[in-house]
């Protein structure tokens, strides 16, 4: 099969190709690099430069005769589509709608969804499954939950066949080492903690340490990108196999606080991480985990690589 993977250069992107390959598959990438790079794309894969944006773009790639779709190119910094929501709007819902309409225009009808738990919002009760309300209080949530309405449609109307994959905290960087490209701009905690001691920041902000946990801060749930990576192999046979779709929560049903994580990066990284307790972040809640019962249930998958030191690990491999 020929897979398209859009944001293939990116940063869970770039781990996707290469489980994809690994898998046998045959991996077109698409990418315009404005968040992604050229040496993180495997060479097993073929790069077309270009934009979601851009019908002729996608026209080209989508006249490679592709099989299916792995959707990765997003903006994905929640507080920045706050600011500024004209550039998610674009990129996200209509980039996506874009992929959809040329897709099926050239009879492509299997389709991934990189998706989001900011889907969720404030959490109603935890861990959070499938049936939890879908109410983002962020912009970024909300292209996504557009685009999972859409492909609803597309489904009914031009018989696309859907999985959205609902991401938890992405983190850690691949367990043999054949990605090593940095993010851009990171925003994230565990990328923020490893700029902290390489040296690039002086220090970090934790935002609050009076929520209603063990230590007062934040805590998230955290998957690393090759248990992710699998993940979309998982969900691509079962879309083959069963021709049917599939909404699943990816993440470990464990939870680990800000302080937790940078405990255990200064035991990782033998560096002291300098951070400022300062006001909480609207939007954030005290807890956000997960179950993945549906994934363990439906594809055989769970999480095998995301404990904490695992992930740091990893990610220090790249950094230092």
């Amino acid at each position: 099969m020929k897979i398209l993977v859009t944001g293939g250069a990116g940063y869970i992107g770039s781990h996707v190709v290469l489980e994809l390959c690994d898998s046998g598959f045959e991996v077109i990438v698409f990418d315009d690099l404005s968040l992604g790079f050229r040496k993180n794309v495997d060479q097993r894969a073929e790069l077309f430069i270009g934009s979601t944006l851009n019908k002729k773009d996608l026209d080209n790639v989508f006249s490679q005769n592709i099989d299916a779709v792995v959707h990765l190119a997003a903006w994905k910094a929640a507080g920045e589509s706050m600011e500024d929501p004209h550039k998610y709007a674009q990129n996200n819902i209509i980039g996506t709608l874009n992929v959809l309409n040329s897709m099926t225009e050239h009879g492509v009808q299997k389709f991934i969804l990189s998706s989001t738990a900011a889907v969720y919002g404030y959490p109603e009760y935890l861990p959070i499954d499938e049936h939890h309300p879908v109410e983002p209080v962020n912009y970024y949530g909300y292209t996504k939950l557009v685009i999972e309405q859409n492909l609803k449609w597309f489904s009914e109307l031009k018989g696309v066949r859907y999985a959205s994959l609902r991401y938890f905290n992405a983190a850690g960087y691949d367990l043999d080492g054949r990605v090593i490209a940095k993010e851009k701009n990171p925003q994230n905690l565990l990328p923020v903690v490893m700029e902290v001691a390489r040296g690039i920041r002086k220090n970090m902000e934790v935002f609050g340490d009076d929520y209603d946990t063990p230590d007062g801060t934040g805590v998230r749930d955290y998957i690393h990108v090759n248990d992710l990576a699998s993940a979309h192999i998982s969900a691509l046979n079962y879309l083959v196999e069963k021709n049917e779709n599939l909404i699943i929560n990816l993440a470990t049903g464990v939870g680990y606080s800000v302080l937790d994580v940078i405990n255990m990066a200064e035991k990782v990284t033998k560096k002291k991480i300098s951070y400022e307790i300062v006001g909480r972040r609207d939007g954030d809640p005290a807890e956000l985990t997960s179950i993945s019962m549906q994934a363990k249930k439906l594809l055989n998958w769970e999480a095998k690589h995301s404990d904490i030191e695992t992930l740091l690990s990893t990610m220090w491999e790249v950094y230092k």
